[in-house]
Parts: C-alpha cells; sequence; structure tokens
C-alpha cells in the first residue's frame, strides 16, 4: 500500500511538471507564429506553401529516419546538422534533433514555414542553416524584400490592430522592416549550400549556381522557383498579397510559394498537405502536438467518409440489426464513430488529394525543364548486333541536373529493345524486387540474386568513403565503415556538429552542367537478336531517393507507424516517367540519327510509372 501511495506521488509530481512543461511549450506561438496563423490573410499563399517541399521538409519520415540513424552512427556528436534547415523552428525551440515529428510543437511541424524567411533579420549567408529567427507574436513586425506602402493603408482601418491586446479588432503584423537579402540567391545560399570546412561538398545548388549563365544574366534562385511558370523566368504574376477582413489589398508582385520539385509525399493525406481545418478537427485540446494520430486511423482508401459509402454501411448496419446482429459491420476507432466527423474528414481529405494532385502536375513540369532527351544515334544496326547512343540534356542555364542533395537524387534512362513480335530482347534501367536500379547498391545485385546493369544510365551521384584500415568504397550514407569481421562505427575523435560529417568521404557527381548534355551508350549482342525490325523504347524517370537508402536507415524506424516495406513502395509509386520515346531500327544499315526533342508522346495518365 505504501509503495502504491508512493508511485502515485510520484506519477503526480511527473504530471504536474509534464503539464507545467507544456503549458510553456505553448508560450512560443507568441515567439514564432503558425502558418496557420498567418494563412487566415494570406490564404492563396498558405495553400501554396501548405503543398511545397518546404512545408513537407520536416514531415517527411526519410529526413527524420536518416537524420536519426547518422546521428546514431557518429554516436550523436552529429548534433543538429541534418535536421537544422529542416526544422529551423525546432531547432530554436531547442527540441531534440531524435524526436519524432509527432511530438514536435506544431509550428515546429511546419518545418521551413512562414516565419522561418520572414522572420529573418541578419545576412547570414552559406551557413548550412545555422541561423536564429527573429522572436516575436503574430502582431509584432515581419521581414520582406520592402517596406510596404500597402500595410500602412491597412492600418489606417479601425477594424485593424497591431495591438497583442485589442481583441476586438483584427490583428495583423503592424510593419514590414525591409530585409534587402530576400530577394538575393543568396537568401536561398542559407540552407541551399551545404560545403563543410574540410572541404566536402554535401550540397552546392547556390555555389553552382554562381558559376552558371544564369547568375551572370542576373537571373536569381526566385525568378524561376516563385514566378508565373515553374523553373523558367517568366516574369512574375500580378494579384493581392493578403485579403484582410475579407477585403483583397491593391494588386502587386506576386511570388508563388508552392516550390515544386524532386519530392513527393508518402504519408496520410489528413497529415499532409497541412490543412487548417484538418488539424482543427483531430486536435486535442489539451495538447495541440496530438493531431497526426487520430488521422492515422481514418481509413480514406476504404471509402470512409464518401456519402455513398457511408450510406452503404448504413443500410448494412440497419439489415443486420433485424436480424438480430448488434455488433456494428464496420468498427470504427473512438476518434472516428460519429458519421458527421468522418463526413467532415473526408471533405478536407478530398481537398488535400486535389492539392496533391496540382502539385504532381508542377513537379512534371518543372522536372521536364531540368532533365531533356536530345537525339539518338544509332551506330550499327545489322545482324551483328545494335549499338545505338542517347543524348541527355540539362534543359536549364541556373544549376547542375540533379542538384542539392544529388547522392540522393535518383534519375534515370530505362531502354527496352523488342523485336518484330513484341518480345523484350533488352532492357538497361530496369528495377529489381525492392525497387532499385540494378547498380552496385542493389540488395539484389549484391546477393548475386539479378546481374548488374552494365549499361545503366543514371544521374545518381554516390558518396565514396575511406575505410578506416585502408581503401574507399561507394556507400549510401557517408559515414566510415570497417570491414571487420565484426563491423561497428568507431566514433571520431572531435565532436562531428563541427564539420557536419565524418572524415574521410568525398562524392563522386554525376550531374550534368547547366545547358550541357551527356550520351547514355547501349549495346544489344548478336546472341540477343531475334527478328527485325526492332524498337527502341527509352524513358527518362525521376525519382525522389533510391529505395535502398531506406534499407540503410530502417533501424531508426519511420514516424507515423509505417513499415520500411510501406515507406518502400510509396517511394516506388512515385517515380515519374517525365519523357517516354519510340523508335523503330531496321536491320539495314549505320550511322542513322533521330530527334527526340519533338513532341512527348506521354500522356498525363502516363506520367507515374
Amino acid at each position: 500500500m505504501l509503495a502504491f501511495l508512493a508511485q502515485a506521488s510520484v506519477n503526480g509530481a511527473i504530471s504536474k511538471e509534464a503539464a507545467q512543461a507544456h503549458k510553456d511549450a505553448f508560450k512560443v506561438e507568441g515567439k514564432y507564429p503558425s502558418a496557420h496563423t498567418c494563412g487566415k490573410c494570406h490564404p492563396d499563399h498558405f495553400r501554396e506553401w501548405s503543398v511545397s517541399q518546404h512545408a513537407y521538409a520536416q514531415i517527411s519520415p526519410v529526413l527524420v529516419a536518416m537524420s536519426a540513424t547518422i546521428g546514431k552512427q557518429t554516436q550523436g556528436t552529429l548534433g543538429d546538422f541534418c535536421i537544422r534547415c529542416h526544422t529551423p523552428v525546432g531547432m530554436n525551440l531547442g527540441e531534440s534533433p531524435f524526436m519524432s515529428t509527432m511530438d514536435r510543437h506544431p509550428t515546429s511541424q511546419e518545418g521551413v514555414t512562414c516565419v522561418v524567411c520572414h522572420r529573418l533579420k541578419n545576412e547570414y549567408g552559406k551557413v548550412s542553416g545555422r541561423f536564429s529567427l527573429v522572436e516575436g507574436g503574430l502582431t509584432d513586425a515581419v521581414f520582406g524584400p520592402t517596406n510596404d506602402e500597402i500595410l500602412k493603408k491597412i492600418m489606417e482601418d479601425p477594424n485593424v490592430t497591431a495591438d497583442p491586446n485589442v481583441k476586438t479588432a483584427t490583428q495583423i503584423h503592424g510593419d514590414v522592416e525591409k530585409y534587402s537579402l530576400m530577394p538575393e540567391p543568396g537568401f536561398c545560399g542559407a540552407c541551399h549550400d551545404v560545403t563543410l570546412p574540410n572541404g566536402f561538398r554535401l550540397e552546392e545548388a547556390f555555389a553552382e549556381y554562381k558559376n552558371t549563365p544564369a547568375a551572370k544574366k542576373g537571373t536569381s534562385c526566385q525568378d524561376c522557383h516563385m514566378g508565373k511558370t515553374h523553373g523558367k523566368a517568366e516574369g512574375y504574376a500580378v494579384g493581392p498579397a493578403a485579403v484582410v477582413n475579407g477585403k483583397p489589398t491593391p494588386d502587386r508582385k506576386r511570388t508563388n510559394h508552392m516550390f515544386p520539385g524532386p519530392d513527393y509525399s508518402i504519408v496520410h493525406p489528413g497529415i499532409f498537405p497541412h490543412n487548417i481545418k484538418a488539424r482543427e478537427l483531430t486536435q486535442n485540446p489539451d495538447n495541440k502536438r496530438e493531431w497526426m494520430q487520430p488521422w492515422l486511423k481514418f481509413d480514406y482508401q476504404a471509402g470512409w467518409g464518401t456519402r455513398n459509402w457511408e450510406k452503404e454501411i448504413y443500410l448494412k448496419d440497419r439489415a443486420n440489426k433485424k436480424k438480430g446482429i448488434t455488433e456494428p459491420f464496420v468498427k470504427f476507432p473512438e476518434v472516428w464513430k460519429a458519421r458527421d466527423k468522418r463526413l467532415k474528414a473526408r471533405k478536407e481529405i478530398d481537398k488535400n488529394l486535389k492539392l496533391l494532385e496540382e502539385v504532381a502536375q508542377a513537379r512534371f513540369d518543372i522536372l521536364r525543364v531540368g532533365y531533356q532527351l536530345g537525339e539518338m544515334k544509332v551506330s550499327q544496326a545489322n545482324s551483328r548486333g545494335l549499338r545505338f547512343k542517347v543524348q541527355v540534356k540539362n534543359g536549364t542555364d541556373g544549376h547542375n541536373a540533379p542538384t542539392g542533395f544529388d547522392a540522393e537524387r535518383l534519375v534515370y534512362l530505362r531502354v527496352i529493345v523488342t523485336d518484330k513480335n513484341g518480345k523484350e530482347i533488352y532492357k538497361s534501367g530496369d528495377l529489381d524486387p525492392n525497387g532499385d536500379v540494378r547498380d552496385l547498391h542493389s540488395a539484389y545485385v549484391h546477393n548475386g540474386e539479378l546481374p548488374l546493369d552494365k549499361h545503366l544510365f543514371s544521374l545518381q551521384s554516390k558518396f565514396i568513403t575511406r575505410n578506416l584500415r585502408g581503401g574507399e568504397r561507394e556507400q549510401v550514407l557517408a559515414v566510415n565503415y570497417s570491414p571487420d569481421p565484426l563491423p561497428f562505427i568507431r566514433p571520431p575523435t572531435r565532436s562531428n556538429i563541427l564539420t557536419g560529417r565524418p572524415g574521410g568521404a568525398r562524392k563522386h557527381k554525376q550531374g550534368i552542367a547547366p545547358l550541357d548534355h551527356r550520351w547514355a551508350d547501349y549495346r544489344v549482342s548478336r546472341k540477343e537478336l531475334t527478328e527485325g525490325p526492332y524498337s527502341v523504347r527509352v524513358q527518362f524517370v525521376a525519382a525522389m531517393v533510391p529505395v535502398n537508402l531506406i534499407s540503410e536507415i530502417k533501424v531508426a524506424g519511420f514516424d507515423y507507424n509505417m513499415s520500411p516495406r510501406e515507406v518502400a513502395d510509396r517511394i516506388r509509386e512515385g517515380h515519374m516517367v517525365l519523357w517516354d520515346k519510340t523508335v523503330e531500327l531496321k536491320l539495314e544499315g549505320e550511322e542513322s540519327t533521330f530527334d527526340f526533342t519533338g513532341a512527348n508522346n506521354d500522356t498525363p495518365k502516363e506520367k507515374k510509372e
């Protein structure tokens, strides 16, 4: 009995301590307002941002697991090096790099949220995301490229206030301070260039840009990535920057905040894109961090919340009751027992799915700007075999293709040759059962179950790490490895937070320079020939990350209760065919050329593999 009372006393103390910690944590809304707060007056900007890669930065289960895995392999000395670019709010709040996204503060969950860019005051330059955000509530000043004269006129409205104590008027930020670096490429370089003191270049999108035709003619990152056309400097849209009390502000230069790119969401659509009503629908009033778990229990794929499905379930339950069966046909979790709540949830799910389709189209469009097919040249087409090469071009003038974290950007050609009867006689760029191309990182190639794809054309850069006992090896993660019979990672002699990685690694870049090209060579031997004419189908495919990365980081586990297989499958489902070309070869001549630069022969339905 005494033991029970003692334990109860301890639990009570812990509960009070946890409650106080929770109360203190939510004082940060006065430091770093949520994008949901900003979205009340900036609904269009919020909508674009909500499905962006910036908004997905911390939601990504791959990022969280990869950061945790590297942290574990380096005995925690990596610190917040990976994650500080993905949740600057979380790092400014002092959250642990090892936290689950589901346990973070709601504003921290938003990744690169509004205040990450609009509460920066100092010109940091290339600091790999190491910067301090200016603290302030909703009514405090924000930072922008110009002082906003429009805001001064809005403040003349008696129904608008910048006083946090006035509850009878709409509260907005009372000032916009000029931040001259914001429209400059260097602003993006603070996170999009990760060059370490020892010379290792993990990411160098900004460094690449500085040496490009785009930089020479004054085209900025923003011109291509925030303008009217994704990936092209074709000017900016014009429209209101805000809607205050139902009134749009006067038209002005309107930047786009969608930022489509190579990443895509693999999580439940109730969680991403960010959705104000979706969060409010499941948020625990006593703990605003708790809103994701209920969505994981909502089976949108089964049809929950659709009127036809709900009607069918209702009729089945009514029929069962007449038979004396009291058990419901579908046993819903407590949070989704109410039909009305399921209908509301479905409404928000459908909005998010529509937005995901929109950003998928934007992703398709912008990737096709950078990754292009040129010519196909045939040097041999006779009874001795087929030899041909395909030109792969970088269509952008602003950076390499791929750029950024190019060691995890899988972009490749799939080439299939079929004979007169449609029989496949040759292939390169096909995937193993895990969803990997047949390179040295394929588990099936490594185990000898599938042959190495000798003609594989891939633009993925590779990490080369120095073994602790001499020699080098190609690895998925740039962490030094010991080839001992019982291998283990030896902790470094100095903290990796100083350099961001273990020593002794480099990167073998495979990308294409701006407006440049490379050739992919293929050869079909005499033994493989059957009966011509032959068709050569070339597909240019873009993925987010290779599946072998998931195998490497699965030891850390994945957020949202996702299994490694589920993560890998969703990544594989997101592979996107950017170009799909087919030409016919006849066994009669050599040195022929086919133009691949014409109209693409795929359709919107064929964008995904």
